[in-house]
């Protein structure tokens, strides 16, 4: 299969194109720069120039393609405006890669977070938030599974607070950088709330799996680990840089804080089980132990 990727060079993006050309697919993907672009072919697949807001080539990399595969975001969360730019921005681009699959019966998969429940781990069948500073995404990727009815075999792969490689990436990515700036390694309220995780690696499994197998309108939960305590990851990451773990205002987060301080444990024990999707790449605690001073 020929796949358009968006976001292809980031985290998951390029755990993504290694999965898809490294068990028989082909991939072009979107580039918005040369280093991009040269990254992109690097990895043995086929870039594409152009950005998550030129629906133009959005347009272009679907006409081409046997099935798209979209990840790209911005990731600026430095204020609630910059927040909301990167939602819409995202939704223009989903509605313009959704209307370009109708009726073709072509594969869609896009990507959300995982819902918060109180009270339990979430599961694929809860519904996706859409309020809060992020409740766009979840409106947005409602719209694409609501293709379904429309002749798209859409689809999204719901992913955990932190996606991780290597040490790095998700909220406990953006804990790191913190610690880093501040000398302290925080964590909002008591620290029990617990965040889901899942290795890159094996995320990007789950996105070939949906690709090729999930039927349309279906949700799957990317989820390795459960829950961890926030306190847990905060003292692996003090530990590695050697800064002191201590309990901090939620407000440190700026328009992600209440996101943050809330517990949100989610499962994949349908996604294991109907997709026969099964994460073997070291935890997020694991992980972290790769983090350096």
């Amino acid at each position: 299969m020929r796949v358009f990727v968006t976001g292809g060079t980031g985290l998951i993006g390029s755990a993504v194109v290694a999965e898809l050309l490294g068990n028989g697919h082909t991939v072009l993907a979107l580039a918005r720069s040369d280093a991009s672009a040269q990254a992109v072919e690097a990895a043995g697949a086929e870039a594409l120039r152009g950005s998550l807001a030129d629906l133009d080539s959005l347009r272009a990399g679907t006409a081409r393609a046997d099935g798209v595969i979209h990840l790209a975001f911005g990731h600026d969360f430095s204020s609630a405006d910059a927040v909301a730019k990167s939602v819409a921005e995202e939704g223009a681009a989903l509605a313009a890669l959704g209307d370009a699959l109708v009726g073709t019966g072509r594969p869609f998969v896009t990507c959300s977070g995982t819902p918060h429940v109180p009270g339990r781990a979430s599961t694929e069948a809860d519904p996706l938030m859409t309020e809060g500073p992020v409740g766009g995404r979840g409106r947005s990727v409602m719209s694409v599974l609501g293709l379904s009815s429309r002749g798209v075999r859409s689809s999204a792969v719901r992913l955990p607070r932190t996606v991780h490689n290597q040490g790095f990436g998700g909220f406990a990515g953006l804990l790191t950088d913190i610690a880093r700036r501040s000398g302290v390694s925080g964590y909002p309220g008591d620290g029990a709330q617990r965040w889901p995780a899942v290795h890159a690696l094996d995320a990007a499994v789950l996105f070939r799996l949906a690709l090729e197998r999930a039927e349309a309108g279906t949700s799957w939960h990317a989820v390795a680990d459960e829950g961890d305590a926030v306190r847990d990851i905060a003292a692996v990451i003090g530990r590695r840089l050697g800064v002191p773990v201590e309990s901090v205002p939620a407000e440190t987060y700026g328009p992600l804080g209440q996101i943050f301080a809330s517990d949100q444990p989610s499962s994949s024990a349908y996604t294991r089980q109907a997709l026969g999707w099964e994460p073997k790449h070291p935890s997020l605690l694991e992980d972290l132990e790769n983090v350096q001073p």
